[in-house]
C-alpha cells in the first residue's frame, strides 16, 4: 500500500529537508526521526525492507497531526500527510501501530454507539422532524462541545430549514488509526445511512474532507453534495445580522479548513460581517498559519506533543490575550484545555441568523 507512492516518498527521502521547521510536532520534539523527512524515510525503508518490520520503524508514521504545513512549504506539494496515513495503515496490518491507535480501533464500536445516542438526544432536543438535508454535526462536537453542537443544529436550520442528524460516524478515527478495512466497513454505513438525502451538511471541516475526498476512492459514490455549515453561511452573507458581543477577536486558521480545503477568506468575511470590523490575525495565519496540535489523532497517540503544539498557538497572541475564534471542534477543545478563552464560528453564526430583523 505504502509504495503505491513511492514517489512522494522518494521526494522526501532525496530531500534536503527544507520543510522541517514547518512541522508543529518535530518542532515540539525536536528529533531527526520526527521531522516530516524522518517520517517518510520511516515509512519508505520499512515499505522496501530495508528495515525490520518493528514497531520503532513503523510509529514514527502516526507524529503527524495532518496539518499540511509541510506540503504547503515543498516546493513538489509532496502529501506527506496522505502518505503516512498509507503508512499507517500498512503497518497496522502488521500489527506495528501504538497500542494507543489500536486502542482506538478496539473501543470503536462503543464510540460509535455513544456518538449515535448524543446525536439521536440533540435531534429530540432541537424538535427535528427531518427532512431531505442531513447534518453530521461530528463526533468531537457531540462527545465534547456541546453548546457548539446545538448552535450548528440551529444554524443549519436556519440556514436550510427542515433538517435531519446523521447519527453514523464518518469513519475518519478508524483512517487515522491505521484501520483502513475498518474504515471501509464504516464508509459504507455512512452512505447508507443518507440514503435518499439531497445533500450533507459537514460542520467539521475534517468530517467535509473525509467525506469529499476519502469516500470518491473506490466504493459506491457519495452521490451527493457535501457542504460546509460554514460555505452555506458564507453564500447567505447578507443575512448575518452584526452581533459584537467581544469586541476583538483573534481568529485561528484550522488546519483541515485553510490547508485543506482552502477556505481562508469565508470565515473572515463572516467575522467581519457579524463584528463590524476584520478580525484580528495571528502572525502566522492562512497557508502559513499554526497547528492547534489537535488533529491526526496526536492527542491520543503523543498527548504530551499534542498539548505543547496546542499551548505555543494559544501563547503566539503578540502580547494581548484576545478571545480565539476557530472553526474546528479539535482545535476549539484544545485551545479551552489550555486556558484560553475560545468561541467556534457556528456559535457566532446561529447568533448572527438569530438576531437578523
Amino acid at each position: 500500500m505504502v509504495l503505491e507512492r513511492r514517489q512522494a516518498l522518494e521526494n522526501c527521502v532525496f530531500c534536503p529537508k527544507l520543510c522541517r521547521s514547518e512541522c508543529p510536532v518535530s518542532n515540539a520534539a525536536p528529533r531527526e526521526t520526527l521531522t516530516p523527512w524522518g517520517k517518510m524515510s520511516m515509512a519508505y525503508f520499512l515499505a522496501n525492507g530495508s528495515v525490520p518490520a518493528e514497531p520503532s520503524y513503523a510509529e514514527p508514521a502516526w507524529a503527524c497531526t495532518g496539518c499540511g504545513a509541510c506540503k504547503s512549504a515543498c516546493d513538489h506539494q509532496n502529501d506527506v500527510a496522505g502518505t503516512l496515513l498509507a503508512a499507517r495503515a500498512g503497518a497496522a496490518s502488521l500489527g506495528l501501530g501504538p497500542a494507543s491507535a489500536a486502542g482506538v480501533v478496539a473501543r470503536f464500536a462503543t464510540f460509535q454507539a455513544a456518538h449515535a445516542a448524543r446525536t439521536q438526544a440533540l435531534a429530540r432536543e432541537a424538535g427535528l422532524r427531518g427532512g431531505p438535508v442531513k447534518v453530521l454535526v461530528g463526533c468531537t462536537y457531540t462527545a465534547r462541545a456541546g453548546a457548539e453542537a446545538r448552535r450548528a443544529v440551529s444554524a443549519a436550520r436556519r440556514l436550510v430549514g427542515d433538517v435531519e442528524l446523521v447519527d453514523v460516524c464518518c469513519g475518519a478515527p478508524l483512517a487515522h488509526a491505521g484501520d483502513a478495512a475498518g474504515f471501509l466497513r464504516q464508509r459504507e454505513a455512512f452512505r447508507a445511512a443518507i440514503r435518499g438525502a439531497s445533500s450533507v451538511i459537514a460542520v467539521d471541516p475534517g468530517c467535509a474532507i473525509t467525506l469529499r475526498r476519502a469516500y470518491p476512492d473506490g466504493g459506491t459514490p457519495l452521490l451527493v453534495r457535501v457542504d460546509l455549515l460554514l460555505e452555506l453561511a458564507h453564500r447567505e452573507l447578507a443575512a448575518l445580522a452584526r452581533v459584537h458581543p467581544t469586541g476583538e477577536v483573534r481568529y485561528h486558521d484550522p488546519c483541515q479548513l485553510g490547508r485543506g480545503l482552502g477556505l481562508y477568506d469565508p470565515p473572515r468575511a463572516i467575522l467581519t460581517r457579524i463584528l463590524g470590523h476584520a478580525p484580528r490575525e495571528f502572525t502566522y495565519a492562512r497557508a502559513r498559519a499554526g497547528c492547534s496540535g489537535a488533529g491526526g489523532l496526536l492527542p491520543v497517540t503523543m498527548p504530551d506533543v499534542s498539548r505543547d503544539i496546542t499551548r505555543a498557538r494559544a501563547a503566539a497572541h503578540d502580547g494581548d490575550l484576545l478571545p480565539i475564534v476557530t472553526a474546528c471542534a479539535s482545535s476549539l477543545v484544545a485551545f479551552r484545555k489550555t486556558g484560553a478563552a475560545c468561541d467556534d464560528i457556528v456559535t457566532w453564526i446561529d447568533r448572527a441568523l438569530e438576531a437578523r430583523p
